[in-house]
């Protein structure tokens, strides 16, 4: 303030005091004082209502105005204007209350001298200067803010609201005061301002995320920076945040800084994805590369800055990336599917999503790409079509199997009557209806094999052995693999019987044949064996499928190719497959583990690539007679009862007679259920037994049953199909046909259903 002017309004009706005020600022001769004296009140009041003074001298006691309240009122006129209180009252309660109002210092006469005066005049001139200075500066900070998308705002240690200013979110400053971000915003989105703001609580130190909030299904995003709110102690007693609204920020820029800027802002946010974002400029040099893409190409930001993008993620140039390149060019956009290479030189499959960018001008400047990888998204959609192609050749084998099973019945009928109408046949013709019959029954297992994998058909269990199993495949190896592969079998006598389906064992030791067959393209040995174990405990604890008890071991084993080390624990899997596309559907194995599992058995594999592999099974052993087919119990002639036979198949009807009259049976024909209706009701005393197939025209068989219990409730009635679901035989079940004969079925089933159910 030295040499500088100081304008003084003293306020004073006594001349005395006036007088010796001027000889006190007279004392002082580092400052200048312009004083102006006026008496009263009323005066002062126009003076600061039409002029600038930088401190007022006020007296309390005047003609128009006495005490506190003459200050109050000068005060209220300019607030701008510092006021001394000089006055002969020498009162500590009433000096207390003059600063209270804002007096900047309150001296007494009497007690003043020159140099106090000025320190005083000095220091209310400076701090009013230094608040008016405040005051603007947070004028201008509280219109900075007002125009600006920064939210800020204190929280105690509770983390509840304390300040606000510029709410978002729509929300109000009441609406947030005394809350906390779980009664604001939905439940993930606080969860996670509460683990950044209680990290700050709790170290001290200050952190800046970037964070999204979901408000009424909008999500935007914030740059937030916390700080540790401290008082005068240095206690963390809360935190201060300012958060920036950055969602709009990204389509507002347009600069080549700030648009990188943009590209990295939008990086940051998707390196939490597998994502990859990349930018490259119009030479195809790259100029970003985020984290995701680090992850998923394995080149890392340092290494991929300034390659050329083609040389670094792609084999080869192809039409292909030239296409794409021109397409994002010219029209802004491009997206599609692109096979790229990672550093490790392995292929993957990516959903490429290309953006131009442009510079302030609307050059073109640079290309956006965002890439995610669908190699396992594709791959088990190829297992999708695989399975529901498989399901929908289960579904045709559905329908086709009845019409199957119709034309297999007469064959395999036909088959085993002509050895009995032609007892003098020689021995070729013989072999040859021998042949004719084993090729219907191979047809009818095969029928059931794709019915048991397509539909899940759960065969029948029976008391088997094994070996039967291992000569009637190597049988059928002998007659069907190449020469060039020996067929070789080794089974003990006393091989100890196993339970379970012999359908599906038997697809079991076909899928291991010729998987065998495959690892031996140039010819080889393929070996089955089987021997009988009986596994321990320490063997069981070796292998967690195995139990204590006996085991009937299984092992076919090919001198073959072998399978490598780094797929062997693969081999089992559904729809894994080394063979080429159209050769294999990768379910063999997986039907041989699911098949043995239901058994409740399991399997082992031993290979050596280049040395062959050996499968080994192993199926419970169980006790017991061997469960004898149909076909191997003795059959019996009849006395003359009369079947009616009800079928729609011409060749059924004909086969079904001869079989039956052949054996001293005598027959009707019925075409449809209707007909077998009409014929049972003329003929019910004569008629024994109903032969009923249960898909027939005009009226199924279910319905004719149901019509032919009602007629006489104790008819004797054989079901017949060659397709059936669960849910139809369980009705034949529940209206009491305890007796189902599968097509296509022998003579001699056909004899034994009729004598079970004339018994």
């Amino acid at each position: 303030m030295a040499g500088k002017n100081i304008k003084v309004l003293l306020v004073e009706d006594n001349p005395g005091d006036v007088f010796l005020l001027h000889e006190f600022l007279k004392e002082v001769t580092t400052i200048v004082v312009d004083l102006i004296p006026v008496e009263r009140l009323d005066e002062a009041l126009n003076y600061l209502a039409k002029e600038v003074f930088d401190v007022v001298l006020l007296d309390l006691s005047l003609p128009d105005s006495q005490g506190l309240e003459t200050f109050v009122i000068a005060h209220q006129q300019s607030k701008a204007t510092p006021i001394i209180v000089l006055t002969g009252i020498d009162d500590e309660t009433l000096a207390i209350r003059a600063m209270q109002q804002g007096a900047q210092d309150y001296l007494v006469k009497g007690q003043v001298t020159g140099d106090l005066l000025v320190r005083s005049m000095r220091y209310a001139i400076e701090r009013q200067r230094a608040d008016n200075a405040l005051r603007q500066s947070e004028e201008r900070f509280r219109v900075a803010l007002k125009n600006s998308p920064i939210f800020v705002y204190n929280q105690d240690r509770e983390l509840r609201y304390t300040w606000v200013y510029n709410p978002p979110y729509g929300l109000t400053v009441e609406e947030m005061l005394g809350k906390q971000d779980l009664n604001i915003i939905p439940v993930e989105d606080a969860q996670r301002l509460i683990t950044i703001k209680h990290g700050v609580l709790t170290t001290g130190i200050g952190t800046r995320k970037q964070v999204s909030i979901t408000i009424k299904h909008t999500t935007r995003y914030y740059d937030l920076t916390v700080e540790p709110l401290r008082n005068e102690s240095q206690e963390v007693i809360g935190v201060t945040c300012a958060s920036i609204d950055i969602s709009e920020q990204q389509a507002a820029l347009r600069d080549r800084k700030l648009a990188e800027e943009k590209i990295r802002e939008q990086a940051a946010l998707l390196d939490v994805t597998t994502d990859a974002i990349c930018v490259r400029d119009l030479k195809n040099q790259i100029i970003f590369w985020n984290k995701g893409a680090e992850t998923l190409y394995g080149w890392r930001a340092t290494e991929a800055w300034g390659k050329n993008a083609t040389e670094l993620l792609f084999d080869e140039p192809s039409p292909e990336i030239e296409a794409a390149l021109l397409q994002a060019i010219s029209k802004g956009k491009w997206q599609g599917e692109l096979t790229k290479l990672t550093k490790q030189g392995k292929e993957i499959l990516v959903a490429s999503r290309w953006s131009l960018v442009y510079d302030e001008q609307g050059k073109p400047k640079s290309i956006l790409t965002v890439d995610t990888d669908i190699t396992e998204k594709k791959l088990l959609e190829a297992q999708l079509f695989r399975a529901q192609r498989l399901e929908s050749i289960g579904t045709l084998a559905s329908g086709i199997a009845h019409d199957l099973n119709n034309i297999l019945t007469p064959i395999l009928a036909g088959a085993q009557l002509l050895p009995l109408k032609f007892p003098d046949a020689d021995e070729r013709t013989r072999h040859l209806l021998e042949i004719l019959e084993i090729n219907a029954r191979r047809g009818a297992d095969l029928v059931k094999q794709v019915l048991s994998f397509a539909r899940g058909v759960e065969g029948k269990r029976i008391t088997l052995q094994p070996k039967h199993l291992i000569v009637e495949v190597a049988k059928i190896l002998k007659e069907t693999f190449p020469k060039s592969i020996e067929i070789s079998t080794d089974v003990p006598k006393d091989l100890w019987m196993v339970s379970g389906d012999s359908t599906q064992l038997h697809q079991v030791l076909m899928n291991l044949c010729v998987n065998a067959r495959d690892a031996m393209p140039n010819g080889g040995t393929l070996s089955m064996s089987a021997e009988n174990l009986l596994i321990d405990e320490n063997y069981a604890r070796m292998n967690l499928e195995a139990k204590e008890g006996p085991y009937t071991v299984i092992t076919v084993s090919d001198s073959g190719i072998g399978i490598p080390r780094e797929i062997l624990d693969r081999i089992f899997e559904p729809f894994f497959t080394t063979k080429d596309v159209g050769q294999g559907t990768g379910l063999g194995l997986s039907t041989v583990l699911g098949i043995i599992k239901s058994h409740r058995g399991f399997v082992n594999v031993y290979s050596e690539p280049g040395s062959g592999t050996s499968f080994k099974v192993y199926l419970p052993a169980v006790e017991g007679m061997e469960t004898f087919s149909p076909e191997d119990l003795p059959s019996q002639t009849g006395h003359g009862e009369l079947i009616l036979v009800v079928d729609d198949e011409t060749a059924i009807q004909e086969i079904a007679r001869t079989s039956l009259e052949t054996h001293n049976y005598k027959t009707l024909i019925a075409s449809d259920g209707i007909e077998a209706i009409a014929l049972y009701a003329k003929n019910r005393d004569k008629i024994s037994a109903v032969l009923m197939d249960m898909m027939l025209p005009s009226l199924d068989g279910l319905t004719a049953i149901r019509t032919l219990r009602k007629i006489n409730p104790q008819v004797r009635i054989i079901a017949s199909s060659g397709l059936m679901s669960d849910n139809k035989l369980s009705a034949v079940a529940a209206i009491g046909v305890n007796t189902f004969l599968s097509k296509p079925y022998t003579v001699n089933e056909l004899l034994l259903s009729l004598q079970k159910v004339l018994s």
